[in-house]
């Protein structure tokens, strides 16, 4: 049902967008200084309301595009949309290089707009030192999960359980329900924006252990791999973010554990009820003159139109 109501809602707004011309909304500011917080309220409505100047997006004017790897299915949705091509001829616009690096790119002027996680705390700092200015927005709301195998008995943690796990404290299931059996506990690397997530929303102040050799993965499917795949057994344990688990499907076989007696959802995600909650951005420089393609995707992003695509792509909008 959720397929089919997708394919109509693409198809129409795939009508309604063929002649590319998208108002272009009055733009956002995230303060006097140009620099936002790393965290950002939701738009108003006032930030996107409707001028009377009609943009048309083309190949040659398409703002260059980056950010995480799960937000590659929106930025392709975007360029579909905004273009009026169909998804696989604009696969080539949205070829992210993660979270952190998009930001980089971003100061270093290689992408004019991201859709983004949270980056590792030391990007920020890396743009403060280098006096990049930027406008930040949230545009959608993911939640950070937690994998098990599909055997593992355990079904729900504690968020101090899951903390205790990765400080090293917890290291046998049988001490959160389970059976007698040996935790390993997989990570992401520093730079990746779920690593960004367990540091900022689930560990806080505390230190998570030293992961063994190997236990540290560089890519988001590398670590669901790994989770599924650990020995022949139910041992392992990791974390990646909702959508790239269940609406991209990568976490068949593995089961997504519910968070002190909640189970992440599209509903607990929009009402707040899933405690690991983080926004998806729309990332641009503040030096981006009105009128620019990038800040009228950017301003385009927040309007309506935009919210509603980010619905209809099974993503958790702001606003609706």
């Amino acid at each position: 049902m959720k397929s089919k109501l997708l394919s109509i809602l693409m198809l129409a707004l795939l009508v309604l967008s063929a002649s590319c011309a998208v108002k272009a909304p009055a733009q956002t500011s995230s303060g006097p200084s140009g620099t936002p917080t790393a965290e950002s309220t939701s738009p108003s409505d006032a930030a996107v309301t409707a001028t009377a100047q009609d943009f048309v997006f083309t190949r040659a004017n398409f703002p260059r595009m980056d950010g995480s790897t799960s937000t590659i299915p929106l930025g392709q949705a975007v360029a579909s949309v905004l273009l009026g091509e169909p998804r696989d001829k604009v696969a080539d616009l949205a070829e992210f290089s993660k979270t952190s690096q998009s930001f980089r790119n971003l100061m270093n002027g290689d992408a004019d707009i991201l859709i983004v996680a949270e980056p590792a705390a030391s990007v920020y700092d890396e743009m403060a030192a280098a006096n990049f200015k930027y406008e930040k927005s949230p545009i959608a709301t993911d939640a950070l999960v937690f994998m098990v195998n599909a055997s593992n008995p355990v079904d729900n943690l504690t968020t101090e359980q899951v903390q205790k796990i990765y400080t090293g404290e917890i290291t046998n299931w049988k001490q959160v329900g389970g059976s007698d059996t040996k935790i390993e506990a997989f990570q992401r690397n520093a730079e990746s924006g779920s690593q960004s997530l367990m540091v900022k929303l689930v560990m806080k102040d505390l230190k998570m252990a030293t992961p063994p050799e190997g236990y540290s993965i560089s890519e988001m499917e590398g670590l669901i791999t790994a989770v599924k795949n650990f020995d022949g057994t139910a041992s392992a344990i990791g974390y990646t973010v909702y959508y790239y688990a269940d609406d991209m499907q990568m976490a068949k076989g593995l089961k997504i554990l519910s968070i002190d007696g909640v189970k992440p959802g599209d509903d607990t995600i929009a009402s707040k009820a899933y405690p690991f909650l983080n926004p998806y951005y729309t990332v641009i420089a503040a030096k981006e003159p009105e009128g620019s393609p990038a800040r009228v995707m950017y301003s385009w992003l927040l309007s309506p139109e935009g919210q509603n695509l980010i619905k209809t792509e099974g993503y958790v909008p702001v606003k609706g």
